[in-house]
Parts: structure tokens; sequence; C-alpha cells
């Protein structure tokens, strides 16, 4: 399955606005998502829970290609065993399940300009393979919509998966709105150095 964020990517979904909160994911669900990862506004804890910086560095929307407009997501702080990485090699893979926004498999920070690090927001991620052989007929959900699918596409430039196989992910802007949403995979209001 292709997510709608690939038809984005590919120029045929015109408006990032496309992606804005869905029904059924309210305030009460950010707030208890803000409440649950506030800690982690000190990069240091996220460091001693288990989270640690994807090498990719800060991503932006121009960097993968995109309208610079489309802003960015910022630097990902991955948990190994949340994601239940198996191999990093030729692409990570994983089996890890985990759908709780609440205890979230990546955080995302944007650097500063003093090298410090601001939560931005969250992001879950389920490898397609491992949720299937799980027994999920279709992909995850939050509130009323449905993860991004996520997977390289062999006929462009570009790594739409990021180095991952074929995978299942949701961003939720949990620190710094967004004018495109609050599940929109960019932030216009996030930038990268």
């Amino acid at each position: 399955m292709i997510g709608l964020r690939h038809f984005w990517m590919a120029g045929l979904v015109s408006s990032p606005a496309f992606f804005s909160s869905p029904a059924g994911a309210g305030s009460d669900d950010l707030n208890a998502i803000r409440a649950a990862t506030a800690k982690f506004k000190d990069v240091n804890v996220a460091l001693s829970a288990g989270y640690v910086p994807d090498a990719s560095g800060c991503i932006s929307a121009a960097a993968e290609g995109l309208p610079p407009e489309l802003g960015a997501m910022g630097v990902h702080y991955i948990h190994p065993a949340l994601l239940g990485i198996t191999a990093t090699e030729p692409r990570v893979d994983g089996n890890g399940l985990n759908v709780d926004f609440t205890n979230p498999s990546i955080l995302l920070y944007e650097p500063q300009a003093d090298g410090s690090m601001v939560l931005v927001g969250v992001e879950n991620l389920v490898f397609q393979k491992a949720w299937e052989m799980a027994g999920h007929s279709s992909p995850p959900e939050f509130g009323a919509q449905v993860w991004d699918a996520m997977a390289d596409m062999a006929d462009t430039m570009g790594d739409e998966a990021h180095g991952f196989e074929p995978h299942y992910d949701f961003h939720v802007w949990t620190e710094r709105a967004n004018p495109a949403g609050d599940f929109s995979p960019f932030n216009p209001a996030v930038t990268c150095p």
C-alpha cells in the first residue's frame, strides 16, 4: 500500500494542509502525549532512557527534494528497543510493534544555534512485515487517521523510507504548533540549520 504521503511527495497531492488533524484524535489525546513526554524536553533524559540520535541528522523537506516551505522534521532520536531493531544493513529492519504515543519509539528535536536541542514532536514507526506477521491486515491508526506507508520507490532518486525497510510511521507535533496540521509529516515551523 502506498500512503497519501507518497502521492504528496510525488507531487500528486499538492497541499500539505491535506494532512490536517483527523477526527477522532482530539486535544485530550495530544495533552496526554504531551504530559507523558514532557520529561524528554531535556535531551539528556532521552539519552539516558535509551534514545539515540539518528545518523541522518536534521531532516528537512528541502534536503528530501521537496518544497522548502514544507519545513522540517528535525533530528530523529530513535529508541532501538521500542523499534525492535534486528538489522541495520542493508536497511534498518525490526520487529517492534509499539503504537503507544505516550511512550514513543522516536522523539523529534529541532537543533538550535547554540547546539542545544528542542523537543518539537514524537513519532512511532512499525515495520510492515512485523505488523503483518502479528496478524494485522490493515495499517495502524491514530484516532481516525491511518499511518503513512513508507517504502523506497525504485523509480525515484530519493530514499522515501530513509534507509528503513518498508514501514508505517506517524508524526504527532506535540511541542511545536504545525500550520500544516498536528499529524503532518513535515512542520513549516521547524527548521534545520
